[in-house]
Order: C-alpha cells, then structure tokens, then sequence
C-alpha cells in the first residue's frame, strides 16, 4: 500500500542522514518514478526533504527538523519488533510476519546485535489455549457471535453466547472478553476453560466498550485484595520469595527467615499458592487461613492411609 510506503520511506529518513533513490527503490520493490512521487507527496505532507545531486547524492529530511512527539528511535523499533514475535507466538497470522518484514526493512544494515536490547517475550499460549485463538480472531473481525460452553472456578460448567470483542493476555494467561448474551453483560473468560468452541452465523453490532472499560470491570469483580495474609518463609526459600515477591516486600529476620505480608484474590488461591511452598512457610495471620492450611493438609495426610 501506497500509505504504508510512505510512512515506511519517511521513518527510514528520520533514522538515517541520507538514502538514495535506488536503494529505496530495492528495498520497497518499485521503480525509480514512484520514489520521485513518493518524494513530492512527503514534502506536499509537509515534511521538508531535499535532494542532493552526485555519487553521494539521495534524499534526507532537512537538517533540524523533527517530528515532535512522533519520532521514532532504532531502540523502539527493536522494542516493537520483539513485541510483534511475542504475539506472532501466541498466533498465526501471516500478517504480522509481514509486518516485522516491513519494520525491519527500514532498520540500517550496520546496526548489530551488541546495539541493541533483546527482549524474549514469550506470549505463547497452551496448546489448548492455541486451538481457540484462530478461530476467536475471525469472529472478533468478523463481528461473529460464538457459543461454548465455560467451567469457572468452582467447577461449574455453564453454555455461553457471546458477542466477541478481544484477546487479551495478564499474566501468561489468555482471555476474551465481550458481551455475554447468556448474562447480559460484558463478561471476561479464561481460554484455558472454554470448550465446544462454535462461531455461529450471527452477526453483531459491536457495543461501546474499550479494553480499559472492560479490564477495569475484570479486576473489580476477581476483587484481588480479598485476603490478606501473613507469611513467614524458611532461609531456603529466599531466591524464591524475592522472585515473586520482590526485594521491597520482603523482610529478611535476624535467624534468616524471612516475613511479608501479602494479597490473595480468594482464601482458595491463597491456601494453593502457600501449600505449594511444602513446610517452608508457616502462615502468621489471618486464623482462617491457618485453618484452611490445617484442613487441606488433613485431607492429604487421609490420602495416603
């Protein structure tokens, strides 16, 4: 596309001192008459370009002119392009490829690896979260609705219709989110729990809704500060501890141990999460807690009777 040449061909001007029109001939694939073309519809768009004749010659952006707000540097494009990989992962979209294809045309042959900071990004989704995902972006695009069916959190498996809005990933995990017709209200779901995936031939009107609106309505209702608790980890577990929890939460007692106290979404999460560190940790504060600790750990001592 014409538009995208040209935003491509000014970015390259912005990131170099001077580019002739052969070589931006051969690095979009069109003739020396459409660069000329090219050339006047950016200086028409009011970016000032001037030509310079001779072996050194070619096109370059006026000396102290800028963009202001809108130039983009080598370091964010690097940032973008492992962005792009990050979700070319999680999708097959063909599209993206091409994308990355484009940003990377327009970086300079001599910038290497040492210039440069590399981000693995890995938005890859479960295998079973994958199978959803194709077909969830056609319905998105398509203003298709879908029908499946959702097990929550509790284990109950409910049939859901829904006007697909996005995808959206927190925490390595994968959503989409929209209006539910079953609920009659804009609902969040979790790939992994979604089975019997149709998309149906009806279509929608797309409702005013942004991701923030929805994501803001997310965390509301999950309602992540529900539990608090008190936790005292063994020396041992100190690597760990500051790797989720961070160095600032943390405090290191004089025997070594180390104390915190932290958030659960639900005494569920909480007693999973804590049970999963052994008998490395002892919970201080809330009674309740302790008590459900006690109980599942009844449980599994039964198993093994």
């Amino acid at each position: 596309m014409k538009l995208d040449r040209l935003l491509a061909i000014t970015i390259t001007l912005l990131n170099q001192p001077r580019v002739s029109a052969t070589v931006l001939a051969k690095r979009f694939e069109v003739s020396l008459r459409t660069i000329y073309r090219d050339m006047e519809a950016i200086n028409q768009a009011g970016i000032p370009i001037v030509s310079f004749a001779g072996s050194d010659g070619g096109y370059e952006i006026m000396h102290g002119y800028r963009l202001e707000k809108q130039v983009i540097s080598l370091e964010d494009f690097s940032s973008i392009c492992s962005a792009l990989r990050g979700v070319r992962s999680a999708t097959d979209h063909s599209e993206i490829d091409r994308l990355i294809e484009r940003i990377g045309a327009i970086m300079p042959e001599q910038t290497t690896a040492k210039d440069q900071i590399y981000m693995d990004l890995d938005f890859k989704p479960a295998p079973n979260d994958k199978v959803h995902m194709g077909p969830l972006h056609q319905a998105i695009r398509d203003l298709n609705l879908i029908s499946f069916t959702y097990l929550d959190n509790k284990g109950v498996e409910t049939a859901r219709k829904l006007e697909p809005m996005g995808l959206f990933l927190k925490g390595y995990t994968w959503y989409v989110y929209g209006y539910c017709l079953t609920r009659m209200d804009v609902r969040v779901f979790r790939l992994s729990r979604i089975g019997e995936l149709k998309i149906l031939p009806e279509h929608y009107v797309r409702r005013d809704y942004s991701l923030q609106d929805v994501e803001q309505q997310f965390m509301n209702r999950v309602d992540f500060k529900k539990v608090k608790a008190e936790l005292r980890f063994q020396s041992e577990m100190k690597t760990r501890v500051l790797d989720e929890f961070g160095f600032d939460q943390a405090l290191v007692n004089s025997d070594g141990t180390l104390s915190l106290t932290t958030y659960f979404s639900s005494m569920e999460r909480a007693t999973q999460k804590i049970l999963s560190y052994g008998c490395m940790v002892k919970v201080i504060d809330p009674p309740e807690l302790m008590m459900n600790i006690k109980r599942q750990i009844q449980k599994m001592s039964e198993l093994y009777e």
